[in-house]
């Protein structure tokens, strides 16, 4: 029977959306493949902001080496004031946002033109959507659409179609942290028609899926009204050829899921470092991602750091908020300079496909958290590690004055491959173990390296 299912869910991931492994929770698979996401990716207005070429976007994406996006579906939007970020995607212009719902003949909506009749649909922004999402399948590229997000202040509040002064139906009385919590029964039902709406319109899509709410944790969202979206998508797609997976923003740093949503398959945390909410969601075999990250000064440093270290601690999706693409560089090419939080750039796109090649390069269905094979010989580095005994033995050491690793390994002979994180250049190397312990050492240490360890054959 186990077989069986196991067969069943592998034959669904060669040939549906992407979905969770079928042997290995951590990890996604898609197109039949073990699967995990590496990105450097803008600020989830590629699609609601008419100002951002989508198809240059996705192509540099593409180039860089990278494989996932993540969007919002427009029920929000910022000013160009929050947060203190030039050029913010996700702060249209006057006029230049597109979003579910249609425009109605009456002036008045914030940021200029219409308002929204929250009773119709706009097909042009369905259009749009559509057409990002299949280019980004062309490209290669993972698509994760965020259906909502809190109001962290009256700007973006005062921006939002659900506000009752930008639509023509009167719905949106209420104060910005009461939107998600069940609190005006007329809102709710806009915003579970919008959640079945965008379930049936993006069930087509294979490289797909879906996340409730950005930063829930925020703003007054309850873990009712979440329950609820979850609930109405699984429903939705109960009648649907497609099934989707679901994706709840968990915390900033870690927590304890004591409670998971069985429609959730995806645990997404934001700046999770040290990477610990992986392990401490380990048992619930789900996905467990670093979703956003890039609130750390301009530097590339802190984000490389964070990637490296969240999946080799067994993360499935890294995702760091690249500033340099702006609607005048959509493909990624802007300076990005202070007060912007965080950074970016065609550079640091390079050194995030460095890490994806390194994954790549696993056995992803089998290789697992352990660190057990290795010790750092400076206490003051740290080490993440994954491991197929025997097969596979993975490392990124960072901090300390040297990179060097004391290792146990079975009885044997092995190449041992370094990877410098910062430059991308490979250096192999090779060692003989008597199954005794033996000490590595990188051929440079400018405070990090990656290593994988494999046994020689023949």
């Amino acid at each position: 029977m186990l077989i069986a299912s196991l067969a069943a869910l592998a034959a669904a991931s060669a040939s549906g959306p992407i979905a969770q492994h079928p042997t290995n929770p951590r990890i996604f698979a898609y197109k039949g493949k073990p699967t995990v996401l590496v990105t450097s990716a803008e600020h989830y207005g590629g699609v609601l902001n008419l100002g951002m070429d989508a198809r240059r976007y996705l192509a540099a994406l593409k180039v860089d080496g990278l494989n996932y996006t993540r969007v919002f579906s427009g029920a929000y939007c910022e000013s160009p004031a929050d947060f203190g970020i030039r050029h913010n995607t996700l702060a249209p212009e006057a006029g230049k946002l597109i979003c579910p719902w249609a425009r109605s003949t009456t002036d008045g909506y914030a940021n200029g033109g219409s308002k929204f009749d929250l009773t119709r649909w706009d097909q042009a922004y369905f259009a749009r959507l559509h057409a990002f999402v299949g280019e980004a399948r062309k490209q290669g590229i993972i698509v994760e659409m965020a259906l909502f997000c809190p109001f962290y202040g009256d700007t973006m509040w005062n921006l939002s179609p659900m506000k009752a002064a930008n639509n023509v139906n009167g719905v949106g009385t209420c104060g910005r942290e009461e939107v998600y919590a069940l609190k005006e029964e007329a809102l709710t039902r806009v915003q579970e028609a919008l959640t079945r709406k965008l379930t049936r319109e993006m069930n087509r899509h294979d490289n797909l899926f879906f996340e409730i709410c950005n930063e829930p944790y925020f703003g007054g969202v309850t873990l009712e009204w979440q329950r609820r979206i979850s609930a109405a998508i699984a429903d939705e797609e109960s009648r649907l050829p497609k099934k989707h997976l679901i994706a709840q923003n968990i915390a900033n740093g870690s927590a304890r899921v004591t409670d998971p949503d069985a429609n959730v398959r995806v645990l997404n945390f934001h700046y999770t470092s040290p990477p610990v909410a992986v392990a401490e969601n380990a048992d619930l075999k789900r996905i467990v991602t670093c979703d956003e990250t890039g609130f750390q000064g301009t530097a590339d440093e802190p984000y490389r750091r964070q990637g490296w270290a969240f999946m080799l601690s067994g993360g499935g999706m890294y995702n760091n908020l690249d500033y340099s693409f702006t609607v005048a560089h959509p493909d990624g090419t802007a300076t990005v300079e202070d007060p912007t939080p965080g950074g970016g750039g065609p550079g640091f796109r390079k050194q995030m496909a460095t890490l994806l090649r390194f994954m790549n390069a696993l056995d992803l269905a089998a290789v697992a958290p352990d660190g057990s094979w290795l010790k750092p010989v400076d206490a003051a580095a740290q080490a993440y590690a994954l491991a197929r005994p025997g097969a596979q033995y993975a490392a990124y050491v960072c901090g300390g004055n040297g990179g060097g690793l004391t290792v146990t390994l079975p009885e044997g002979k092995y190449r041992v491959r370094w990877t410098q994180p910062l430059t991308g250049v490979v250096t192999d190397r090779a060692c003989t173990s008597t199954g005794a312990a033996l000490q590595i050492t990188p051929p440079d240490y400018p405070g990090e390296a990656a290593v994988l360890v494999t046994p020689k054959r023949g």
